[in-house]
């Protein structure tokens, strides 16, 4: 994905593994102030986010779901989230794309991970622009079997 859009647009790859940060407390704090009591990673996170105007979620499937590093992000996201007021937010007009990869053949597992994405996004108040899922990846390599699909749904980027 990098590759092809470095051609047309400035890029910046993140992944949640370099970043250090808590589970969410539950304390519900940001329910009022809109802001986390804890001061950790989420917020370089978030700030890599408002840096975007497009975002795009690649996960692979753990167990029929998103990585714990991830599913404790969207959790720590709660400050941002459009549920209650206060909230934090993000600058209008993101547009977010979700790619999902699992080594096994079911779909159907792809569009479970989508859907936790595209909540996120909704929940974020990102625009789900676009989405797909491969099965069958056991390694990186596989994902190149896959370019010309990916190549496809991100085109629409620089229309």
């Amino acid at each position: 994905m990098a590759e092809y859009l470095k051609n047309w647009a400035e890029i910046k790859t993140t992944c949640i593994d370099d970043y250090k940060f808590n589970f969410c407390k539950g304390c519900r704090s940001c329910h009022s102030t809109a802001k986390c009591v804890q001061n950790d990673d989420v917020n370089k996170l978030i700030n890599e986010f408002e840096w975007a105007d497009i975002i795009i979620c690649v996960s692979p499937s753990y167990w029929a779901d998103v990585p714990g590093q991830f599913k404790a992000f969207i959790d720590r996201c709660t400050p941002w989230c459009n549920t209650h007021e206060p909230h934090a937010s993000l600058e209008s007009g993101k547009k977010g794309y979700a790619i999902v990869l699992r080594t096994g053949p079911n779909m159907k597992e792809c569009e479970r991970l989508i859907e936790t994405i595209e909540h996120f996004y909704g929940h974020m108040e990102i625009e789900c622009a676009g989405k797909i899922g491969f099965t069958g990846i056991e390694y990186k390599e596989n994902v190149e079997e896959h370019r010309k699909e990916i190549e496809e749904l991100l085109a629409c980027l620089h229309r």
